[in-house]
């Protein structure tokens, strides 16, 4: 598996509420991903980033669905470029689910 961390910047005086609804208007598109395993959807007002944290199975598979029309979506809802960090994810403890996914060496 692999944790891909995708970070765009906000555009200036941008609210709490505004990326909350901004996200939930995604939720759908991501819901039924049939490559995705799980995303977090982040933002720091502070510092003006915002972005996603996914895991997927392989870097291809965010590679395919994070293609040139995902990167006009945010440059379009925010007026950013992303950038996109990749990591070997071999372990993830779930606390929540009760649950250790391990990696098979």
């Amino acid at each position: 598996m692999i944790t891909e961390i995708v970070l765009f910047d906000l555009p200036k005086g941008i609210t709490r509420e505004a990326m909350i609804a901004q996200f939930r208007d995604s939720v759908p598109r991501w819901r039924d991903n049939p490559d995705m395993i799980r995303k977090h959807m982040v933002f720091d007002l502070t510092s003006g980033k915002g972005g996603g944290v996914y895991l997927w199975n392989s870097v291809e598979d965010a590679k395919r669905w994070h293609d040139e029309s995902f990167r006009q979506r945010i440059l379009a809802a925010f007026g950013s470029e992303p950038t996109y960090q990749y990591f070997d994810t071999p372990v993830i403890v779930d606390n929540a689910a009760r649950d250790v996914m391990i990696e098979a060496a």
